[in-house]
C-alpha cells in the first residue's frame, strides 16, 4: 500500500473567497511523484476548536498531514497554539528559531510579533524557510507550512526528501472534441475493466468550443499505459479529433 496524505488549509481568507488556494495542486504533484496518495484535502477557519477537530480527524487517518496558513506573526495567526492543544503540549520559543529570527531582522525590525513566528508546539522539528526565514515545522506525522504558495514549496522542497514514499503515480491525459454523453457507455466498459486506474473525465466549454479531457491515473504504470490506449481506441472509433488540452493553454 502506498502512503496517503492529507492537507489542512487553514484561513478565513480562504473561506471567504478573498485569497484562492495555489497550494493544494503543488501538494498533489509533488507528493505523486514519490508514490503519496493525496486523499483529502479541508479547510478550516480560523478557529482553534475547528483546527483542532480537523487536525486530530486526519491525523489518525493518513501517513502525513500537511497544514498551510496560519504561522505568522499577527492575532489571527493561531495555527501553533491549535496543534499545540492537538498534540497536549504546550508553545515554546524555539530557540534556534528566534536566532534565525533575529539574524534576518535588523534591530529595529525585530519586534514581539515577528518573535510569535520562533513559536512552535514543544517537541516540533523546524523547517527551513530560505524565503523569508520564519521557519516552519513537524511534529508527530504533521507538517506545518506558511499559506504563501512560494513560501509553502519551499518548505514542502526543504521535506519532501525525509518522506517514505512508494510507487510513483502515472498520470496520462487525452483531450478531445467529443461531449461527456457520448463517451460515457465506453468509457465506463474501460473503466470496469481497469479498476486499478483511476480515470476521470472533465468536460470544458471554451470559445465557442466543447471538448473533454480524459486522465488516467495509477500507480501501475503497465496497466494506465493499456487503459489510455483503449481511451485512445475509443475516441477515434466515435468520430473523434484530439485536441490540446485547454487547461495548459491561454
Amino acid at each position: 500500500m502506498n502512503p496517503t496524505a492529507a492537507i489542512l488549509i487553514i484561513g478565513n481568507e480562504i473561506l471567504s473567497g478573498r485569497t484562492q488556494d495555489k497550494n493544494l495542486s503543488h501538494l498533489a504533484c509533488t507528493l505523486g511523484a514519490q508514490g503519496i496518495l493525496l486523499r483529502e484535502a479541508r479547510v478550516v477557519p480560523d478557529v482553534e476548536a475547528e483546527i483542532i477537530e480537523a487536525l486530530n480527524a486526519l491525523r489518525a487517518r493518513y501517513t502525513y498531514v500537511f497544514t498551510t496558513g496560519g504561522i505568522g506573526p499577527t492575532h489571527d495567526d493561531i495555527t501553533t497554539e491549535a496543534i499545540a492543544k492537538a498534540f497536549g503540549v504546550k508553545v515554546i520559543r524555539h530557540p534556534q528559531a528566534e536566532r534565525i529570527l533575529r539574524a534576518h531582522y535588523t534591530e529595529d525590525q525585530i519586534n514581539e510579533a515577528r518573535l510569535k513566528m520562533a513559536d512552535v508546539p514543544e517537541g516540533a522539528a523546524l523547517i527551513d524557510n530560505p524565503v523569508s526565514s520564519a521557519p516552519g515545522y513537524s511534529i508527530g506525522n504533521v507538517y506545518v507550512f506558511a499559506g504563501v504558495p512560494r513560501i509553502m514549496h519551499a518548505m514542502l522542497d526543504a521535506v519532501k526528501h525525509t518522506l517514505v514514499g512508494g510507487t510513483p503515480v502515472s498520470m496520462l491525459s487525452i483531450t478531445c472534441d467529443i461531449g461527456e454523453g457520448t463517451l460515457a457507455a465506453d468509457l465506463t466498459a474501460i473503466q470496469n475493466r481497469f479498476s486499478q486506474v483511476e480515470i476521470g473525465s472533465y468536460p470544458y466549454f471554451k470559445q465557442g468550443v466543447l471538448s473533454t479531457t480524459l486522465v488516467m491515473r495509477s500507480t501501475d504504470e503497465a496497466a494506465n499505459q493499456a487503459a489510455y490506449n483503449e481511451v485512445s481506441a475509443m475516441i477515434a472509433r466515435l468520430g473523434g479529433n484530439l485536441m490540446e488540452d485547454p487547461t495548459k493553454s491561454a
